[in-house]
């Protein structure tokens, strides 16, 4: 499975563990926050100033090498 930047935080955690820890090594420790498992990624990158497209690389390439 691949992911993309229009999904939602809370999606993207149920997708794979390995996710939460990547999103957290880029600055995002909030994702237990209840607001936050209804942001897209795209909108919680904008919030964080993080490159959205580099971390949806990188969030794919783990879970290519995973599958």
């Amino acid at each position: 499975m691949q992911i993309d930047k229009d999904m939602l935080i809370g999606q993207l955690l149920q997708i794979d563990e390995s996710i939460a820890p990547i999103l957290m090594r880029s600055g995002m420790h909030c994702l237990g926050c209840p607001s936050s498992q209804g942001e897209s990624l795209e909108e919680a990158c904008m919030v964080h100033g993080i490159d959205c497209d580099v971390l949806v690389s990188q969030i794919n390439e783990v879970l290519a090498v995973r599958s």
